[in-house]
């Protein structure tokens, strides 16, 4: 047992060390698009999200990774990017991708982490205990813009 469990994790180092390779040196700026807002809305799944995102007003200049990436550090960056994009092909082409997108609990620990960064003069004098998006409601993509009246 413990050799087959050895060779699923050589399997999946090899793959990542592959993508890894390819997003570096493969295509130019592979790794710039796969930050850019059209690329995360290629998925069938993420449609509604992007068309949220284009209606939130002044979030409407950020990026996706902006928000929902780790951006306290470059190296927290790319390795919560590469899991969380190959978590996302994984479910995506195997079809297990559910149609109402859910934020997860580390995701919600992200997106937090980044309200703060952003808005540390208005947050400083309030608790930053609850989520930002309990009381700001219209951040959340199905509940911005016109998507709110669908």
């Amino acid at each position: 047992m413990a050799k087959k469990n050895m060779m699923i994790l050589l399997v999946v180092l090899v793959v990542a060390a592959g993508i890894g390779l390819f997003v570096l040196f493969g295509p130019p700026r592979v790794l710039a698009k796969s930050g850019e807002p059209d690329f995360c809305a290629s998925c069938h799944v993420m449609e509604a999200e992007y068309v949220a995102w284009s209606y939130t007003g002044a979030h409407r200049t950020l990026k996706c990774v902006d928000c929902h990436l780790p951006n306290q550090n470059k190296f927290a960056h790319y390795v919560w990017k590469s899991i969380d994009g190959l978590k996302d092909a994984w479910f995506f082409y195997s079809g297990r991708v559910s149609e109402r997108i859910e934020l997860t609990e580390h995701g919600g620990e992200v997106l937090q982490a980044n309200c703060i960064r952003c808005h540390s003069g208005t947050v400083s004098m309030i608790s930053t205990q609850a989520e930002c998006w309990s009381c700001h409601r219209g951040t959340q993509h199905r509940l911005s813009g016109t998507i709110e009246t669908l």
